[in-house]
């Protein structure tokens, strides 16, 4: 865990997001990527006339002075800050950042059901989730009893979802974390009985998932995982992604962001 990039927009949810990442940074002894996306339209950007090039300066400039005061924070003391300021839309410009510095985690503040508008607003906060290529920790509160010992992970046990859980195993243990693979039963959607699930377990292990899946009940997948995670007292909930392609049914429609908007603890994503 060598670098962790933090999209902000110099908000409450954006300073939640900073402590966390200095927490995550001092015990892992990783630079803090602390990123800030001007969001100029397209049209501002292409034109070379003097007034816009002046418009864009200044609002760099502006974001400069932000950062100022934003970064003065006595948890930052002894981290490794990098401030950045972009100009294009963030879910495309943060995924490119995170590769071009080998990010290891994406750690963004969010309002959840309440959000404003902002960076993490809407579609944008949505695409983020849908589209990095790097995993993303989604926290709501100040990260005062933010604990990452031990964590949750939803699985559907298809054979295709083997790769983003052995890549979710490595990322948990090198932040210190136990991971518990949870299937949750539904009672009116994709319902499987004891039998069903041992099949599915055998297969999943066999294909170099775990043999060990918690099998929970819950009306939703978000319901079953919230309820599970409160009921072991985990710190964090672990769920994939497939950018809506319709890989598999755990992951259809937007479960990975609707748990990110409803869960009180911080929420990590890994695109499938």
């Amino acid at each position: 865990m060598k670098n962790i990039i933090i999209p902000v927009d110099f908000s409450k949810q954006s300073e939640f997001a900073l402590e966390t990442g200095a927490i995550l940074a001092k015990k892992h002894n990783a630079t803090l990527h602390v990123l800030h996306m001007l969001e100029l339209s397209d049209s501002l950007i292409s034109q070379s006339d003097s007034d816009n090039k002046n418009e864009m300066l200044f609002m760099v400039a502006l974001t400069k002075k932000k950062f100022e005061p934003f970064l003065d924070k006595d948890y930052l003391k002894d981290v490794t800050v990098q401030p950045l300021i972009k100009r294009h839309k963030v879910y495309n410009e943060v995924d490119a950042i995170a590769k071009e510095v080998d990010a290891d985690l994406i750690v963004m503040g969010s309002q959840g059901l309440t959000l404003q508008d902002g960076i993490f607003a809407g579609s944008n906060a949505e695409k983020m989730v849908r589209n990095s290529s790097t995993p993303v920790l989604i926290v709501k509160s100040s990260p005062k009893d933010f604990n990452l010992n031990k964590a949750i992970f939803a699985t559907d046990m298809s054979i295709e979802s083997v790769p983003v859980y052995k890549r979710a195993s490595i990322i948990f243990s090198e932040l210190g974390a136990t991971m518990q693979p949870v299937y949750v039963n539904r009672p009116f959607n994709d319902f499987i009985n004891t039998k069903e699930f041992n099949a599915k377990l055998k297969k999943f292990a066999e294909s170099g998932g775990s043999s060990q899946v918690k099998f929970i009940a819950g009306h939703t997948i978000e319901d079953g995982l919230i309820q599970y995670a409160e009921e072991i007292n985990a710190g964090v909930i672990g769920i994939s992604t497939n950018a809506r392609k319709g890989l598999n049914r755990l992951l259809k429609g937007s479960i990975s962001e609707d748990l990110a908007n409803q869960s009180k603890l911080p929420v990590m994503t890994f695109k499938l």
